[in-house]
Parts: C-alpha cells; sequence; structure tokens
C-alpha cells in the first residue's frame, strides 16, 4: 500500500512579506486579479475578509468544490477570516455561469435543507474559529428603493457581455429577468459583507469581477478576485459537477469515493493530484498505483486512516480477488402496493426507513428502478441510467437493460448489485 496523505503543497510563508504571501496564496490558480491587488491587500496589515459565495442548490459537496475551499483554509492559516455566504436568495434566481438555458428554481425548503448539509461538510475543510457564516437573505430581502439602486449601478450592456448570455442571445435560448440581475445581487453580497478578497472557480470570473463594480458603486474599496481551476469529473472530460453524474461526494461511504477514485483516467492524475493533494503524482509509480495512492488520501481525508485501509482491503477481495463483499447490507422491499408505491425496511439506501416511491405494481413483479433507488439511495434516473450501461446484476448475472419489471421469484433472496461496488441482499414484504 502507498499512502499519500493530503498537503496543499509548501507551508505558508511566516515572515510578514506581503509579496510572499501573495504569491503562495496564488498558487494553483487561474487568476489573480487585478495584477497588484492581491499584494495591497495582504499589505493592510489587519486580518482580511476573504469572501466565498455559494448557493446550495444541491445537498453535498463534491470533489471539485473542495478546491476552492482548501484555497479559504489557507488563508485561514495565514490568520485571515472566510466569510462563507450561504446564497439562500440567490439561489432561488440560479447562477446562469456555464448554462445554457435557464436553470431550474428550488423551494426554500429544499433550498434549507441543502444549507444546512453543505455547511456540515464544509467543516470537513474550514477553520471553526476564523470561519463566519452569513445568509445572503440578511440583506437582499431588501424594499424597493434599495434594490432600483442596486439595479442602477450596472448597465444592461456590462450583464449581457458575459459569455453565457451572449451565447444563448445568438442561439435564440431565453435568459430570464432574474438571471441578468443574478451577478448583481451577487456582487451586493460583497458591499454587505466588505470583503477584501472573493474567491471561485474559474466560470465565477465575470460575476467577481461585477462585485467590484459594484463595490465602486457604493463607495466600497474594490475586492481582489482569486480564480481556481476547475476539476474535472470522474469521466475526465468535463468539471465534476452532481447533474453530469460525474462526482465524487465528500461524504459518500469510503469504499465509493476509494473505487470512484480508481475509475478516472490515467490523463486525470496530475490535475486530481495538483488540485486535491497539492502535490505531484509519486514518479516512481504506475499510474495504477498512483491511483491507489490518491484513493487512499482521499478516503483518509475525508474519514480516517482506518475506513481507507478498509476500502482498500475490500476493493481488492471484490475486485481483484473476485469476491462479494463480507458485510451486505439486506434492504426489505414491498412486492405488494397500492396505486404503484412500495416501500421497506432494512439497511439499503438513505432512506431505507421510509417509504420509497415506485415499488412493484401488482401482478408478482418489481419495478427494478425503484427498487435500485430505495436500495442504495440513488435516484430512480440514476438507476435506470445504470441499467441502460449494463450496470446492474443480480447474482453476479447481469439484467437486460430493457427488462425494468421483474418476477418476485427473479428478485427475493438475491445479492443486488450496482456498478462495481454496491452490493444489497433483497427480502421481499408482501
Amino acid at each position: 500500500m502507498s499512502t499519500v496523505l493530503r498537503s496543499p503543497g509548501a507551508a505558508p510563508p511566516t515572515a510578514a512579506d506581503p509579496a510572499r504571501q501573495a504569491a503562495w496564496m496564488s498558487r494553483n490558480t487561474v487568476d489573480s486579479l487585478p495584477r497588484g491587488a492581491l499584494v495591497e491587500k495582504l499589505s493592510l496589515g489587519r486580518p482580511l475578509r476573504v469572501k466565498l459565495g455559494i448557493d446550495p442548490t444541491a445537498p453535498d459537496i463534491h470533489l471539485g468544490f473542495t478546491v476552492v475551499l482548501q484555497k479559504l483554509r489557507e488563508f485561514q492559516e495565514l490568520g485571515h477570516t472566510v466569510v462563507l455566504i450561504v446564497g439562500d436568495y440567490t439561489a432561488r434566481v440560479g447562477d446562469p455561469s456555464g448554462r445554457s438555458v435557464t436553470r431550474p428554481v428550488l423551494s426554500p425548503a429544499e433550498i434549507e435543507t441543502n444549507a444546512a448539509t453543505f455547511h456540515e461538510q464544509a467543516m470537513k475543510i474550514l477553520l471553526p474559529d476564523r470561519l463566519e457564516v452569513r445568509h445572503n437573505s440578511e440583506w437582499l430581502d431588501m424594499a424597493m428603493p434599495a434594490l432600483f439602486r442596486l439595479m442602477s449601478s450596472a448597465t444592461v450592456a456590462q450583464v449581457i457581455e458575459r459569455d453565457d448570455f451572449a451565447k444563448r442571445l445568438r442561439e435564440g435560448s431565453p435568459i430570464s429577468m432574474l438571471e441578468l440581475l443574478y451577478p448583481l445581487l451577487m456582487g451586493y453580497d460583497s458591499v454587505a459583507v466588505q470583503a477584501d478578497v472573493e474567491l471561485g472557480g474559474g466560470d465565477q470570473k465575470f460575476n467577481l469581477l461585477m462585485g467590484r463594480e459594484i463595490q465602486r458603486a457604493y463607495g466600497q474599496p474594490e475586492q481582489a478576485i482569486l480564480t481556481v481551476p476547475l476539476l474535472t469529473g470522474t469521466d475526465g472530460e468535463k468539471k465534476m459537477s452532481k447533474s453530469i453524474g460525474n462526482y465524487i461526494g465528500v461524504a459518500e461511504p469510503p469504499g465509493e469515493i476509494y473505487g470512484k477514485t480508481l475509475s478516472i483516467p490515467d490523463t486525470s492524475l496530475p490535475l486530481w493530484y495538483s488540485l486535491l493533494l497539492g502535490v505531484d503524482p509519486p514518479p516512481e509509480l504506475p499510474p495504477r498505483d498512483q491511483k491507489r495512492a490518491l484513493a487512499f488520501a482521499l478516503v483518509q481525508r475525508f474519514h480516517d486512516e482506518d475506513a481507507a485501509i478498509a476500502a482498500e482491503r475490500e476493493f481488492d477481495r471484490v475486485h481483484i480477488q473476485r469476491g462479494v463483499p463480507d458485510a451486505v447490507p439486506e434492504v426489505r422491499f414491498d412486492a405488494d402496493s397500492v396505486d404503484g408505491r412500495g416501500g421497506g425496511t432494512g439497511g439499503g439506501g438513505a432512506n431505507s426507513s421510509e417509504v420509497a416511491d415506485g415499488a412493484s405494481g401488482g401482478g408478482g413483479t418489481v419495478h427494478l428502478p425503484a427498487l435500485i433507488s430505495f436500495a442504495f439511495g440513488v435516484s430512480t434516473s440514476d438507476a435506470r441510467r445504470t441499467l441502460a450501461q449494463g450496470g446492474v446484476k443480480l447474482d453476479g448475472e447481469s439484467v437486460d437493460p430493457a427488462r425494468l419489471d421483474l418476477g418476485v421469484d427473479e428478485v427475493d433472496g438475491r445479492l443486488l448489485q450496482l456498478g462495481k461496488r454496491r452490493f444489497a441482499r433483497v427480502r421481499l414484504n408482501g
């Protein structure tokens, strides 16, 4: 076993040299704007207020988001204060960055639930004693005169300059007025918390620069900007995203983090090592062992060393020795139901104590996507996608992707497998 522990790179400069500190903070970044601004901020001789705004549009943090969180942690290690803004108001608008269509709007209840989970998971990386958590509903629930003033601080020409809007205008795709307002609302966040520095992904450059414009309009010193690279997903092509399904969540079980990391293409290794561990892949190791070391380090980081050792051993037993995991959870699922609904109990997915949607209808059949969703805590759309890809097995035999409904006798007591790493023993009620 080769272990590479997380290291964000060289230790932060001990001397109070703004230029050296700025150079250290600018490692693994895309832009540091405007030129020299970060040095000027660090020369102020006081703790800086370093802002990150996040819209809680999903309940979990994935590895791609940890890149900017690590950079925030580095600011904390230099004695600065991180201001984490939970965009409970801006999430209702929807960030248009990187979007070709209008983003769906979440309900307040969904936003609140996601925000609570996000904050809990962010604390796996950030220091609690140099952290200020704010919700932008504190200041964006504003009176109309205040909104009029904000809207007058930027022009339509400035807003539609952004690539996302320009492309959609050329293609004739709709752009809502709310989306045009989004960069202004995000910029006003910087005014409200008096941000000295703002961080974001490379796709947030327009929004971050707009924050400087809004601060200037309100008579505040303009923030410095740092943007970080976007981590590619497990497919090695597109940026990591829950909507695409190419992500690894920091709260996922150790075996999932370990196994998914081993699935990344070899070409992704330099970027993943650089952004997630702050080091280069060990040159003496072949790509296979570089992935194993990376997977071990990530499990150790988000769980602990014992979990990493166990995940590695379990992976080897199942995928190298071709065995079944020692501990296979048992799920009990309702085979009989009314109006197409069923449920179950026992150790499967995240909602195993609740009723699951879409159980089998009558006639002694089980709707497989619903069973998979219930057993493993995935959405039914994810279940259908894995089925279509041939990634579902019963007792080691692949399930025909065209068969969404199976007979009770084909499922009861069988070992259900999702992908390469997830197993559950199915027991049917009724």
